[in-house]
């Protein structure tokens, strides 16, 4: 966990965010993550500390960072071309620094929390004409909650619109503290069954579901939910989802079906893909869940 409220592991500043909250937003995504989701989008979210990534197609062969890395953990052939043995290397990043492509990059930079702020002001004439402002994503921002507070709070004074997107695992002293300069969130529910949530993602879904009926009682909210064929996409569980968003009074739902994009970044981090079988429902079979909401009265989007 990184306690530092002065600074922040960040990930991607991504500008003119349409799909992160209302009107046009930077979203701010923080590095760091208690969950391991098996169709994770943003496995580089995960780890705590700055890591390796690599680009094997902008390699040029120079040989440059077999010399650098300390571990031996690179070599370089004319048959084979670049070769990284994972299990040597120990992410110093020394690599990063010889290679002249940016074919190894580093994924992950300490900020200070007000270069963090200035960064999201440069777009400030768009929010305020579109609605929109500033949500903080991740990984899980609440592993940084203390900068994240003071980021969502640096924001507040510029009189930007914040939201926070969280998976809502983390102590509940945590996400109070961060919805003290919240306006809205973003909160991703992943399945209703414990067991299945814990096989999913590694953690059971008791506190999260705690949290999302506190944080109701507070806040405008937003329930995402990532759609993944045969895990929980069944008629009868979106009928349960709907029944918690009409309880504790969500906004609006998203159905987010599931993508590849976590499998190209796997092999850029050396990692096992977890689940190569994965799919997204069926475009009839999702329209069918979104009418399922929108009978029950939720407000419901698709892919966003």
């Amino acid at each position: 966990m990184i306690t530092d409220k002065h600074k922040g592991l960040v990930f991607n500043i991504q500008r003119f965010s349409i799909h992160d909250g209302p009107g046009i937003r930077t979203t701010v995504f923080m590095k760091g993550c208690p969950l391991r989701c098996f169709w994770c989008s943003n496995p580089e979210s995960q780890d705590y500390s700055p890591n390796l990534i690599v680009r094997g197609i902008n390699c040029k062969g120079c040989g440059a960072c077999v010399e650098a890395c300390p571990r031996g953990a690179i070599t370089m052939t004319l048959a084979e071309g670049r070769k990284i043995d994972w299990s040597r290397c120990d992410q110093c990043l020394l690599c990063v620094g010889a290679c002249l492509y940016r074919s190894l990059n580093r994924c992950g930079s300490y900020m200070e929390i007000v270069d963090i702020v200035d960064e999201v002001m440069k777009d400030g004439d768009f929010y305020r004409h579109s609605g929109g402002g500033v949500t903080v994503s991740g990984g899980e921002a609440l592993c940084q909650s203390e900068g994240v507070a003071r980021l969502l709070e640096l924001c507040k004074t510029q009189g930007l619109h914040t939201a926070l997107d969280t998976s809502g695992y983390a102590a509940w002293e945590k996400l109070a503290r961060v919805l003290e300069f919240t306006d809205m969130v973003l909160f991703d529910v992943k399945h209703l069954d414990p067991d299945e949530h814990t096989r999913a993602t590694g953690v059971g879904n008791g506190l999260i579901l705690e949290n999302l009926e506190k944080a109701a009682k507070q806040k405008r909210i937003w329930i995402r939910m990532p759609l993944i064929a045969g895990f929980n996409d069944s008629e009868a569980h979106i009928r349960q989802m709907a029944a918690l968003a009409k309880r504790i009074g969500a906004e609006r739902m998203s159905l987010l079906p599931y993508h590849e994009g976590g499998k190209a970044k796997c092999l850029q981090l050396g990692r096992h893909y977890p689940c190569p079988d994965a799919s997204a429902p069926a475009e009839d079979h999702v329209r069918v869940l979104k009418d399922i909401l929108e009978r029950e009265g939720m407000k419901v989007f698709v892919g966003s």
